[in-house]
């Protein structure tokens, strides 16, 4: 794999390729040749953590409305992880191109995950650099949406999707959704409720309910999944984009 492979697989190319280069070089390799001007890729490590760190919080915060801080810490813990980065790293070929020095690589440093996620955030620091935040934002939500997997059903339940829907409109600067009662059908001890929830002119969703407030959150919760179908992950109240199962651990590839 080539320097340009990996560019098409991040969907960015380069304007300073040697950014690109020294977030390959691993310091055992810097360290081996000195005096050769190699610079390592520890200082675009560093500020890569920060860089994965800051975009993920944005990125979670604006996809997934109706969460606590709770459960975008998990998500946003699990995202950074370093088998989650070194997963990344695999994913993109970093790890056959990692220059190492003749003692790390045969101390197997081409399978250890702790040096595959460092260089993960050495990528990432080095798209920084070259671009610009906005940048980064997008090639990271790029490499989520391309390469990691969705949690099963059982995880974050979004209790109040009025209230997320609520807040996803908030977010993106648009008037408050409408909700309307279409309809309703049954005994006066089992009534059915269809209601609307729309925007603007556009109806949003319907949903029925043994009651308003239940067709209401029905509805919101439809809604939230049309608006959200273009972003990384549909918002729902079980689907997540990461790779854990419902115990905590790992899913293979």
């Amino acid at each position: 794999m080539t320097l340009t492979a990996i560019e098409k697989k991040i969907n960015y190319k380069f304007k300073n390729k040697e950014l690109l280069e020294q977030a390959l070089i691993h310091s055992s390799y810097a360290h081996e040749h000195p005096g050769q001007g190699f610079k390592d890729n520890e200082i675009l490590e560093f500020l890569g953590d920060s860089v994965v760190g800051l975009i993920l919080a944005d990125l979670l915060f604006s996809y997934y409305p109706g969460l606590s801080e709770g459960q975008l810490s998990k998500l946003k813990s699990i995202l950074v992880s370093t088998n989650s980065l070194a997963r990344l790293a695999k994913k993109l070929g970093l790890d056959k191109q990692i220059k190492f020095g003749k003692g790390e690589e045969k101390n197997g440093g081409r399978q250890k995950k702790s040096i595959m996620a460092a260089t993960t955030e050495a990528l990432m620091g080095a798209i920084y650099l070259d671009s610009d935040y906005q940048t980064a934002r997008q090639v990271l939500a790029f490499l989520l949406k391309k390469y990691y997997k969705k949690l099963p059903r059982t995880n974050f339940q979004i209790n109040n999707f009025k209230s997320a829907l609520q807040e996803y409109f908030n977010q993106h600067q648009l008037p408050s959704p409408l909700y309307r009662t279409i309809s309703e059908s049954g005994p006066e001890h089992e009534k059915v409720f269809t209601i609307e929830v729309s925007s603007g002119r556009e109806i949003l969703a319907r949903a029925k309910g043994l009651s308003k407030k239940s067709a209401e959150q029905k509805a919101a919760q439809k809604a939230l999944k049309k608006l959200s179908k273009d972003k990384f992950q549909a918002i729902s109240d079980e689907a997540f984009f990461i790779c854990q199962d419902e115990n905590g651990q790992e899913t293979k590839d």
